[in-house]
């Protein structure tokens, strides 16, 4: 099936459970209009080339129910050790530089358009960040975007060993406490995995996401704040 180029004056998206492949869209804009339309489908915005919008629905989407977060005896030696402090929402612009600058040299995803669409959600409510602080310094965090019930998570960085851990284990705890079931982690890799995500088929993620936005978004700013 052919990749849709999206028009700049539109806010439309094929059905990405007709589609095979990974990819269902080029073009278009990121205004968060077309994000949050984007999202509440099942298709996420990625570049592959610096001037170039790539929309994907992975046929294998990676995913961690909360319930299956997987916290190793070493992890809980450090959250015992309580040398992290762990806040939300109070530090986005600062997380979304974290995650540019621990980016791979070659990737070119996290342009200076993408991070001001995201900077754009956050202002608007449906943005948050998780951040990690060590004597005062922010050395790990995490952010994504959240519809009724599910969190979909975009990128996170690390500056010190376990940081990202900490972070991605309070959000589940925070999620949980919320009601949420489950976290769009998008695409596997070894990191999610150790923590208990992972894939389902693409059409049993489209029928999960419609049943958690059935509930009520949680917009505006989360608030958490201790030590882990």
């Amino acid at each position: 099936m052919p990749i849709y180029r999206l028009p700049d004056d539109e806010i439309w998206f094929p059905d990405p459970s007709e589609y095979e492949g990974d990819i269902i869209a080029v073009g278009g804009g990121l205004e968060a209009e077309r994000l949050l339309h984007a999202y509440s489908i099942g298709i996420f915005p990625w570049y592959n080339e610096p001037d170039e919008i790539i929309w994907w629905c992975p046929e294998q989407r990676c995913v961690l129910f909360l319930d299956e977060i997987k916290i190793s005896r070493s992890m809980r030696n450090v959250m015992n050790q309580r040398i992290f402090r762990v806040t939300t929402d109070r530090a986005f612009d600062e997380v979304i530089e974290g995650c540019r600058s621990g980016e791979r040299k070659d990737a070119t995803w996290l342009i200076d358009e993408m991070a001001d669409a995201y900077r754009d959600l956050f202002r608007k409510g449906y943005a948050h960040s998780v951040e990690v602080w060590h004597e005062g310094v922010l050395v790990g965090g995490l952010y994504g975007v959240s519809l009724g019930h599910m969190f979909f998570g975009e990128s996170m960085f690390t500056k010190m060993s376990n940081s990202s851990k900490i972070g991605f284990i309070a959000l589940v705890q925070h999620l949980k406490s919320k009601g949420f079931k489950v976290i769009d982690c998008q695409v596997y890799n070894n990191h999610l995995g150790s923590l208990g995500a992972r894939n389902i088929p693409r059409m049993d993620f489209l029928q999960l996401l419609k049943e958690e936005l059935q509930f009520n978004t949680l917009k505006g700013l989360w608030i958490l704040d201790h030590s882990k």
